[in-house]
């Protein structure tokens, strides 16, 4: 290890973090010191390393060609002093940090971690609620749960459920649509920030976005079901979004028919690291507790 004595540490913990993190204030804030210290250590590790691993843009930081390969190698080796001082303190894999989708957290994952603990008392959840894209091993992420169509590089994916949308609806305007053709005559609840279209619900019956009433809009989907609930308008929803608001009678779902909205639910995890026991122990549930929902949704 004669090459460790050539970079100081700290060095290159502040090139690690700036890597992973992609500016100088959030990497100041992790390590807790200021940015102009921050980049002062790593000009000096730049200057020791005798290599450019950072280029400065307007943006932030971004990792040269040599300084990606360096920067996943620290990212690894700082993962296992990272397990190292954990195993010494006795904590091993006692938090798992879940990475997923704020609306998918708050409408269905939070309100079921209860039971996850119930049966796992010695793993604490962290969640981080992000639409990015993780990189486990880049990351102290242990997991992420993402919709899409799974052409993400560099990750292992298991998919979990077809995402399917469908509309709904407080139970007294419901009493207004006998048919798909109704949905014509009430106001329509959009997501202002959506990649789903009406027509993916309408099309299989002949109809068209383009028939349906005006309505107010939000940038969140929870927002939209909100609205949804108190009786504002129909919106199109899916399976994890309104389930609990389904199941306890908030919204009701006019019409059985459901579509595929051609994403999936996946679960992303590290395709380089072993698995630790609690990410096994989480994706068991998890896949369980889907299971359950998508039966009750059924009936």
């Amino acid at each position: 290890m004669k090459n460790l004595n050539r970079v100081h540490l700290n060095g290159l913990r502040a090139l690690e973090a700036a890597g992973r993190l992609g500016t100088l204030q959030r990497t100041a804030d992790e390590l807790g010191v200021s940015p102009g210290a921050v980049s002062q250590q790593i000009i000096k590790a730049e200057r020791q390393l005798g290599a450019t691993i950072f280029e400065r843009t307007p943006r932030g930081l971004a990792p040269t060609r040599s300084g990606s390969a360096l920067l996943a190698r620290l990212s690894a080796g700082f993962r296992e002093l990272d397990k190292a001082v954990e195993l010494a303190s006795g904590q091993t894999e006692a938090t798992l940090t879940i990475s997923v989708a704020p609306v998918f957290a708050s409408k269905w994952l939070v309100p079921r971690l209860a039971r996850f603990r119930k049966l796992h008392p010695d793993i604490r959840v962290r969640i981080d609620a992000s639409t990015e894209l993780i990189d486990p091993d880049r990351s102290d992420v242990d997991l992420g749960i993402r919709v899409g169509t799974g052409n993400w590089p560099r990750v292992k994916k298991e998919f979990l459920l077809p995402q399917e949308v469908f509309p709904v609806c407080a139970p007294e305007l419901a009493l207004l649509l006998k048919e798909p053709a109704d949905l014509a005559n009430v106001p329509i609840v959009r997501d202002a920030n959506s990649n789903l279209s009406w027509d993916l619900w309408l099309k299989p019956f002949g109809l068209s976005e383009t028939m349906l009433a005006a309505g107010d809009s939000f940038t969140d989907a929870a927002l939209c079901l909100d609205a949804a609930i108190t009786g504002q308008g129909v919106m199109l929803a899916w399976q994890t979004l309104a389930f609990d608001a389904l199941a306890s009678g908030l919204v009701v779902a006019p019409f059985r028919e459901r579509f595929h909205s051609g994403f999936g639910y996946f679960l992303i995890t590290s395709a380089t690291q072993s698995e630790p026991r609690k990410i096994s122990k989480f994706r068991d549930w998890l896949k369980a507790e889907i299971a359950a929902s998508e039966e009750r949704l059924a009936r």
